[in-house]
């Protein structure tokens, strides 16, 4: 049986199963990529419920794992070299646990590549900016008068959406006719910004065309559909 007693993340949340993979989250966009990618991979893995909305990602036991307080976080007890690896940020997630699989990444270096681009693409455009919309839309700063915040990111999240939108033009997943990790990236956003967030109207989701097919085919995937509830909320 693994030992995890040298992981202080491991006494406030314990593991009931040390040997699994364990995963440390909340069903937000960044949180449902790694439990969609789990679900997709049959990877045998525990998951724990780290409370957001209690702060609970600034514990010390959290932090001691994720420095930068953030979820989604990882504890694999079975890491490189049979070590334990304790990993967080999303991207990096994704791109690890691909690879641990060997599935969802294409293994040609140039389709692995192209990939993980898109990746990097959500990571620092796609996300973001959908989440700075949502906070200006749909919450604390919803209240602002001063309505340039919002519209700002109102403007560059319809530009990236379109970005996707080209993308998707002639194929049925990011990469074309595989489904990848750059889908699960972005999956979870786009579901965000039109259903929680009700920021459709805000980037002219209406106008698009193979954004919407693209969502419908993600979200018909059963393993989507038991990734976007786990960890289940308190």
């Amino acid at each position: 049986m693994s030992d995890l007693s040298a992981f202080p993340i491991a006494t406030r949340w314990p593991a009931t199963h040390p040997d699994r993979l364990q995963l440390y989250s909340f069903p937000t966009p960044n949180g449902v990529k790694i439990s969609i990618l789990l679900e997709e991979t049959g990877l045998p893995y525990e998951a724990h419920t780290i409370n957001i909305g209690k702060d609970e990602t600034w514990t010390p036991e959290f932090l001691a794992l994720n420095p930068n307080g953030k979820i989604p976080a990882i504890l694999d007890p079975n890491g490189p070299g049979g070590k334990p690896l304790a990993l967080f940020e999303s991207g990096a997630i994704l791109i690890y646990l691909a690879e641990k699989t060997g599935q969802f990444l294409p293994s040609d270096p140039a389709a692995r590549i192209e990939t993980i681009q898109w990746v990097m693409w959500q990571m620092a455009g796609l996300g973001p900016m959908f989440g700075q919309l949502g906070f200006f839309h749909k919450f604390a700063g919803a209240a602002y008068e001063d309505k340039r915040p919002r519209d700002r990111y109102a403007k560059e999240s319809a530009r990236l959406i379109r970005v996707l939108e080209d993308r998707l033009n002639g194929r049925d997943w990011i990469m074309g006719a595989d489904y990848t990790i750059a889908d699960m990236a972005c999956l979870g956003w786009v579901r965000n910004l039109i259903g929680f967030y009700g920021a459709a109207d805000l980037v002219a989701y209406q106008e698009l065309t193979h954004v919407p097919a693209w969502l419908a085919r993600g979200l018909a995937r059963p393993a989507v559909q038991r990734g976007l509830e786990i960890p289940p909320r308190p």
